[in-house]
């Protein structure tokens, strides 16, 4: 039975904290914790938090109950895992975290991560020095930045209030624009804030029965397009991801409704960019998906192994999803929007955008000019 009541905040879905014991001297630890009024533990530091009881994967609902606080002891900043043998947008990630208390049918991260429990860094002074330290040694180079690769951007933001260290350090920075992505409806520290409009506020996007089925504790469309809503008065750039586009029954119809209510609810102009990606997985997914979500249909269909060892629906398959939505983008965007595809061979752009990436400077430089006119 779907649920009704609203995970526009899925941090509510936490029940406990966990804290490394090394953290707690940190003021922001204290803060988070404050904030939170949960109960918490401490536990050694690399050591994994007691209470959650089974074997990965299948503890992951229970997991994700627990939040532990810890410190980030490898590189916060790199590049996006993209793969050479499909168009990446040359993405950076910002990592400030690991899994969020959502619980999507077709989430990589089950099969990427080996860990039930959500994680959130709180050393970000390393976080910050790291960025100093990437602007100062390319001070010629452009970076998009994003926080969305391992984590929600927004969903653990109640807590953390990390969006506006964020935002506001960015407001400053003139060689780079950071991407916050979500599918939740977190805005609430975003107001008022000095952004610069070096911030854009983006939110995945799918058709109704998608976001009913396959998106487990996530703001429904109308919670999303209101946030976005109002983050475009509050001057956010925005930028949209249908990805991954999932075909089921009624899928016309479903996208169409979608990006009707989309430009109804945000002014085009504002929208920098909108990516589409048609479903794709790790074939490791289909078991733990499965498994967990016995109910799901999306993985019975046929599928193919691409070139990056992901199954993805059948090129025909694929075209005839893109050039669908496609023509529906082209309709309402503002000539300035970037629509590009994620993680997709030059034959699908000719084919369903009549050109290739290169034709254009390629995708990083398409994306760039949006931000920088």
């Amino acid at each position: 039975m779907t649920e009704t009541r609203s995970w526009k905040d899925p941090s509510l879905y936490i029940r406990q904290i966990h804290v490394e014991e090394s953290c707690l001297e940190l003021d922001y630890t204290r803060e988070i914790l404050e904030r939170a009024a949960l109960p918490y533990t401490v536990v050694e530091d690399r050591q994994d938090p007691e209470g959650i009881s089974g074997e990965y994967p299948d503890n992951l609902a229970l997991g994700k109950h627990h939040l532990l606080l810890c410190k980030n002891r490898g590189h916060f900043f790199k590049p996006c895992p993209g793969t050479r043998e499909y168009q990446c947008c040359d993405y950076q990630v910002l990592n400030i975290g690991m899994n969020c208390p959502m619980d999507c049918v077709y989430c990589i991260l089950q099969a990427y991560l080996n860990k039930p429990w959500l994680t959130f860094f709180v050393n970000t002074k390393n976080l910050f020095q790291e960025l100093d330290s990437a602007f100062a040694s390319e001070p010629d180079r452009f970076f998009r930045i994003g926080t969305g690769e391992f984590t929600d951007s927004m969903a653990l933001d109640r807590l953390t209030h990390l969006s506006s260290q964020l935002v506001e350090y960015m407001a400053d920075q003139e060689q780079g624009i950071l991407e916050l992505k979500t599918k939740s409806g977190v805005i609430h520290n975003l107001k008022e804030l000095r952004h610069n409009g070096r911030t854009v506020m983006a939110w995945s996007l799918n058709s109704t029965p998608v976001m009913q089925k396959e998106e487990i504790r996530t703001a429904t469309l109308d919670e999303r397009l209101a946030a976005a809503g109002q983050c475009a008065e509050w001057g956010y750039k925005l930028a949209f991801h249908f990805d991954p586009i999932i075909d089921h029954p009624g899928w016309e119809q479903g996208y169409e409704e979608t990006v009707k209510k989309l430009f109804q609810a945000v002014p085009a102009e504002q929208i920098v960019w909108i990516s589409l990606g048609a479903l794709r997985y790790l074939p490791s997914l289909k078991t733990i998906g499965t498994n967990r979500f016995p109910r799901t249909r999306i993985y019975y269909q046929e599928f193919i192994e691409g070139l990056d060892n992901k199954k993805r629906y059948f090129r025909s398959r694929r075209v005839r999803l893109y050039q669908h939505l496609y023509k529906l983008l082209k309709r309402y965007a503002d000539p300035s929007t970037c629509i590009y595809f994620c993680m997709e061979s030059d034959e699908i752009w000719q084919e369903v955008m009549g050109y290739t990436p290169e034709e254009r400077g390629g995708i990083p430089a398409m994306l760039d000019r949006t931000v920088c006119n």
